[in-house]
């Protein structure tokens, strides 16, 4: 089991954070909060140099349906991606809705969760 979804994408950092909100808003999911890891820690008086940079993304239809089903979701809710730079590169990825339900053992969450999944999958790989 890979618990992420993750692809290198031939985007500049800056450009790669654009081309993802535009994305995910074209395929029903908003940004509800981000955060720059590099920018805070240095906030903190930490080095870091890295890029990377953490969204908690939702569709608010799809968490309705599932926080009614099983609250208990709310732990993996909203979803969260990132973007970071390694080694010259640009990396995309999120945790796998479909991984995380799974936890649950509740076959009745499975079928939101493929959807998620393939909707932000989908967003990913547009990028």
């Amino acid at each position: 089991m890979k618990i992420i979804y993750e692809v290198k994408v031939e985007k500049e950092f800056g450009d790669a954070i654009d081309a993802l909100k535009k994305s995910l808003s074209e395929h029903n999911f908003g940004v509800l909060w981000e955060l720059n890891f590099k920018d805070k820690l240095k906030e903190k008086g930490l080095d870091f140099d890295t890029n990377f940079k953490v969204f908690e993304v939702c569709n608010p239809k799809q968490a309705k349906e599932v926080l009614e089903s099983h609250i208990e979701v709310g732990y993996f809710l909203p979803c969260k991606m990132v973007i970071y730079e390694k080694n010259n590169s640009v990396y995309v990825g999120m945790l796998r809705p479909t991984d995380l339900i799974g936890m649950f053992n509740d076959d009745s969450l499975v079928s939101i969760a493929k959807e998620v999944e393939k909707e932000l999958k989908a967003a990913i790989d547009a990028i």
